[in-house]
């Protein structure tokens, strides 16, 4: 499976809120800190897998607290696609 990293933006600015409010919100891709299934999992390091970690830690280590990681699957990528964007519209 593919794998990226991307950032997710809100109109507050609060992008460790963003990022867990689309990991919420997605219905197909499953919330999962694991990646490389065949099913499409997400990830919102700064609430999961680096949370402990303080916000100049998780820079050092190259994870911004908006940033969320995606393993593409094997569902149909307009499936996928739709799903994201319902994601990102609910931020």
């Amino acid at each position: 499976s593919g794998i990226l990293n991307f950032g997710v933006k809100s109109v507050d600015g609060d992008g460790k809120a963003a990022g867990g409010r689309f990991q919420d919100a997605l219905k197909l891709v499953t919330r999962l800190v694991n990646i490389g299934d065949s099913k499409s999992l997400a990830c919102h390091p700064a609430s999961t897998t680096h949370r402990q970690l303080s916000p100049e830690e998780m820079l050092k280590a190259g994870v911004s607290e908006d940033m969320v990681r995606l393993s593409i699957g094997i569902e149909h990528i307009d499936d996928i696609l739709t799903d994201l964007d319902q994601a990102l519209a609910a931020v």
